[in-house]
């Protein structure tokens, strides 16, 4: 399995009617065939610790079944409908993958 970890910073002229259109645009990457789960959400309010980051605005967690899927993942076109939509509204995009 494969889990794909993304954080969003948007940037600051981002309205709240784009940021409803952003949760639509992460909700829609769900249904991409080759994605075995997901789930987004916005950073915690937990204490501050020197090794906790939470700045950003949003985090984006998809499951894979495999590297091969995950790839497949990555050319699709709902994929690239997703960037091309909204990576305007990015200030800073970070990935973690992770293989279990």
């Amino acid at each position: 399995m494969v889990r794909h970890n993304v954080y969003f910073w948007l940037n600051e002229t981002v309205s709240d009617t784009e940021r409803s259109a952003f949760e639509a645009g992460l909700k829609a990457l769900f249904k991409i065939d080759v994605v075995a789960r997901g789930s987004f959400g916005e950073a915690a309010c937990t204490p501050e610790r020197p090794v906790t980051q939470n700045s950003f605005d949003y985090a984006l967690v998809l499951e894979f079944d495999s590297v091969e899927l995950h790839n497949a993942y990555q050319v699709h076109d709902e994929h690239t409908v997703f960037v091309e939509s909204f990576g305007s509204w990015f200030k800073e995009v970070r990935v973690f993958d992770t293989q279990f």
